[in-house]
């Protein structure tokens, strides 16, 4: 059931200059999501009454992420601070008694740590508690200063910094809890005095703090958590947190690793107990793998569906695919959007497999294009097969039957259907339909010349001598 207390304010209306981007800094990714997506997911467990972003460049696009997870998008333009989002948003927020507010472009935190920022606020009666990170290397950001136990004195800015208080390494992190009867009145306080002329939230803490009333502080348990992206690198680093946190969760769940730093998971992902993933694979997007499998090194598998006991072999890419229990794919094979392999199916070295079903137990083995097929079981596709699908103008299908054999080297001409237990010859290009148990051929009579070769070998020799002659006698 919803909240009605509380009310979340993500701000994502800025354009991120230093990463130097023409996308919003929201909209860039990391650990397989946009930045602004991972937010919203982290504070959804919280149940708020409404979700609000505040939008401003790219607002458009910012909404496109927004609009289809339930969150409202508010628009502040120009853009004068977050105390200024705050007076923007005041309206949408409504009658909520809290509010949490944070920053789109922090990923990394988690439901559990707003959880407990919310329950600090409300236990300790505050009128604002701010959610701050412990670092070795605190520099760059505003530090804490505490009265005592988890009242704060203040929030300083480190361009304001005394040389004692450098030494302080708890920082604001820019997520807040506020009571919203509290901090109107404040807000409506705050002068934009300062070098940009800018509403900033923590002036506001500055004038609770000064009327008496209780700002208090919540430690994240993990400073990572507390990781803005304002450069390249942040988002590198954040993209390679949550991968980490990935592959801890899979293995905790029974998946082996080999060199887990090289693999790379999307927070999305899951699989089975006794899975193993081997060095440089990549499982990305919305993919579920079964209990058992095997993927090799160097795999690339996107939005695909795995049953158990699937052998996926080294260097293939695989997406939007569901392969049933006991397939084997590969090496070196790719698999586009809408394949289905069933059960015991084995596609092998250099087979590409697009909008096509194989068959239980059905082979093709080297160097095969299937596409828009619909292919039974038993059924052995030889090497170098093609399904000829595009006349330039529409996809045709090809029909291929249970127990049926292709020979090598053969093209289906589509629309073709090849019935249950037909045999096509290799070196066929079949343009018509063969029915049940037939065979079909479709290739030039073979003629054999005695003598052919040795004759032409010597024509050509004789020819050879010929030439050089004519050249010694022009020289």
């Amino acid at each position: 059931m919803a909240n009605k207390e509380l009310a979340v304010l993500i701000l994502a209306a800025g354009k991120g200059t230093r990463l130097k981007s023409s996308l919003a800094k929201v909209l860039h990714s990391a650990g397989g999501k946009s930045l602004l997506e991972h937010v919203v997911r982290a504070c959804q467990p919280l149940s708020a009454k409404k979700t609000i972003a505040v939008v401003g460049y790219q607002a458009e696009k910012v909404a496109e992420i927004c609009t289809p997870l339930g969150v409202e998008t508010v628009l502040q333009q120009p853009q004068n601070g977050t105390g200024h989002a705050m007076l923007v948003a005041k309206r949408a927020i409504g009658s909520a008694k809290y509010v949490i507010v944070l920053p789109g472009d922090a990923p990394l935190v988690r439901p559990q740590t707003l959880r407990a920022l919310l329950a600090k606020h409300k236990s300790g009666n505050a009128a604002a508690t701010i959610l701050t990170a412990v670092l070795a290397d605190p520099s760059g950001y505003g530090r804490i200063l505490r009265k005592s136990g988890d009242t704060v004195a203040g929030v300083i800015e480190e361009s304001q910094l005394t040389p004692e208080q450098r030494e302080l390494n708890e920082i604001n992190s820019s997520m807040y809890c506020f009571t919203t009867a509290k901090l109107w009145p404040a807000l409506a306080e705050v002068k934009p005095n300062n070098k940009h002329r800018e509403i900033y939230l923590t002036d506001a803490i500055a004038i609770l703090n000064g009327k008496g009333e209780t700002v208090l502080a919540e430690i994240a348990a993990d400073s990572r958590e507390t990781l803005g992206c304002n450069t390249r690198a942040d988002l590198a680093g954040v993209d390679y947190t949550f991968r980490e946190w990935k592959r801890e969760a899979l293995m905790r769940d029974g998946v082996t690793m080999q060199l887990p730093e090289t693999v790379v998971v999307d927070s999305d992902v899951t699989a089975g107990e006794d899975t193993v993933v081997e060095a440089g694979v990549q499982l990305l997007g919305q993919t579920r793998i079964g209990s058992r499998c095997v993927i090799k090194t160097g795999s690339i598998l996107h939005d695909m569906l795995l049953g158990d006991d699937v052998v996926v072999e080294p260097y293939c890419v695989l997406a939007e695919s569901r392969l049933d229990s006991d397939v084997i794919v590969g090496p070196f094979a790719r698999l586009r959007a809408h394949t289905h392999l069933k059960s015991g199916a084995r596609i092998g070295n250099f087979v590409e497999v697009k909008k096509s079903v194989v068959g239980e137990g059905t082979k093709a083995m080297h160097l095969t294009y299937l596409g828009d097929a619909k292919i039974g079981s038993k059924t052995n596709i030889g090497a170098g097969t093609i399904t000829c699908n595009y006349d330039g103008f529409h996809k045709n299908p090809t029909t291929i039957g249970s127990r049926v054999f292709i020979g090598s080297d053969s093209a289906l001409i589509a629309p073709v259907k090849i019935g249950d237990g037909a045999y096509v010859a290799a070196g066929s290009t079949i343009t018509d339909n063969v029915p049940a148990d037939a065979l079909g051929i479709a290739r030039g009579r073979q003629v054999n010349k005695p003598g052919w070769a040795g004759k032409k070998r010597r024509e050509l020799s004789s020819a050879g001598k010929s030439g050089k002659k004519k050249s010694k006698k022009r020289k």
